[in-house]
């Protein structure tokens, strides 16, 4: 298969072999002759990109919804209840994040960086998993889980400290188990309303994650990051990411107005396929690892 020019109908490679590794090392072929076409990405990364290191994600390859939608902005605000709900579900999920290890999906993206084939890595993954495997060249969209900030005062302190504190609170909770879910989350459904929350010790203002919830909008400047390595770039990359969310997806928008080429590497289905040269329906490690070795 060639890759397919600008504009062109959208080559989809995932070819019916029983046998994964034989999927990823024929779908890097394409890969590799992608970024050798195109040697500087911006590349965009999503969930899937970390489901290896055993964070959940929260669509199925359809893109549909696996579980609930997660909390939003705007009711994490207004209602003690929502608050009480999430930090409660947090004692049990946030160490699930915070245990978790980049994996090699994460080294081979560091290792694209270290050959000069990344303008920008914009994540919209919040656990950090790109910077602790060597990435430097990283945007994080959505913010980051590993710290809270007070929404009053501008406090800012380790997400830890927050988890120990509610761990003090409510000793009671420690009975508590459940399923991890994304971002901290857990599927834990119990009476909450007893929950003790961990205020701002400095004003007593609410403490959220210092990560951008549905609902809210991505920093405007962030926005203006990525755009500016889109326009730097030679072409667009999206790894992991259904792209349903409007914040990553903006960025094929631009793509293509911008005539910019774009290649996807995601297991399922996206919200841009119609508008990708290159479509890339393969396991993201194996892929990655393979197109590094022919490059």
């Amino acid at each position: 298969m060639t890759l397919s020019p600008l504009n062109a109908s959208a080559q989809t490679f995932a070819p019916p072999c029983p046998q994964q590794t034989t999927v990823a090392e024929a779908a890097a072929e394409h890969l590799a002759a992608f970024i050798r076409r195109y040697p500087r990405l911006m590349i965009l990364t999503g969930a899937g990109v970390s489901t290896d290191s055993g964070i959940p994600d929260y669509r199925d390859q359809d893109g549909a919804w696996k579980r609930k939608q997660p909390v939003r902005h705007g009711d994490f605000m207004s209602s003690l209840s929502t608050r009480q709900r999430y930090w409660g579900r947090s004692l049990i999920g946030w160490p699930t994040m915070r245990r978790a290890q980049p994996n090699a999906a994460h080294r081979h993206l560091a290792e694209l960086e270290r050959r000069q084939h990344t303008e920008l890595l914009v994540t919209q993954n919040v656990d950090r998993l790109h910077q602790r495997a060597g990435s430097r060249r990283v945007l994080d969209l959505h913010g980051r889980a590993d710290e809270v900030i007070c929404m009053h005062c501008g406090y800012r302190c380790d997400r830890q400290a927050v988890h120990e504190r509610c761990h003090t609170l409510n000793p009671d909770f420690r009975r508590h188990n459940a399923t991890a879910a994304p971002d901290g989350d857990a599927d834990l459904e119990v009476d909450f309303s007893g929950f003790c929350v961990a205020d701002c010790p400095h004003c007593g203002g609410i403490l959220k994650p210092d990560v951008v919830f549905f609902g809210d909008n991505v920093p405007g400047e962030r926005v203006q990051i990525a755009l500016n390595a889109l326009e730097a770039s030679d072409a667009l990359l999206v790894i992991g990411s259904s792209l349903m969310v409007y914040s990553g997806y903006r960025f094929c928008r631009y793509a293509r107005d911008w005539r910019k080429p774009m290649a996807a590497l995601n297991l399922g289905r996206t919200r841009a396929d119609d508008m990708l040269d290159l479509k890339l329906n393969a396991r993201i490690g194996e892929t990655l690892a393979a197109a590094l070795a022919l490059l």
